[in-house]
This record gives C-alpha cells, structure tokens and sequence, in this order.
C-alpha cells in the first residue's frame, strides 16, 4: 500500500481543479473528486515522481500533489 492509498479519504481538488479535469476529460459529470476517486481505485499504475503522485487509470493521468493530497489536473493518456 503507498501514501496515496492510506490517505485515500484526503484527496480532494479545488473549484478550479474541477473545471480544469472536466475540461481536459470532456467529463459531463458534477462530481468531479468522486470520479476521480473511482478511476484512482481502479488505476492501472500509481506513481510518485518528485512532489506528485501520478494516478494512470485506463485513458487517464491524474496529478495528486502528494503532501496536500490536492487533484492539481487529469488528461487524457495516448495508449
């Protein structure tokens, strides 16, 4: 288990955050931390690189700042 997952109950994003995952997705969704969450506990791969924790979960990368386990962003994955 890494930090990301031990403090899955922390993560959470700002108004903006919101609209900028929204944005890069094309999500129609008004819980945009809920799907998040979903994607995280399905990821394929979580890794931590310097001060982030990147969340690879089918077509998506998702940006978690690992000390104040903020969604900074999420975009779309070329696979």
């Amino acid at each position: 288990m890494n930090d990301l997952i031990a403090n899955f109950d922390k993560i959470h994003t700002t108004e903006l955050g919101k609209e900028r995952i929204k944005r890069n997705l094309e999500l129609k969704t008004k819980d945009v931390v809920n799907w998040c969450l979903q994607k995280t506990k399905l990821a394929d791969n979580i890794i931590r690189k310097g001060k982030n924790w990147y969340v690879y979960a089918g077509d998506s990368v998702i940006t978690i700042n690992a000390h104040s386990y903020t969604i900074i962003t999420a975009h779309k994955r070329i696979i």
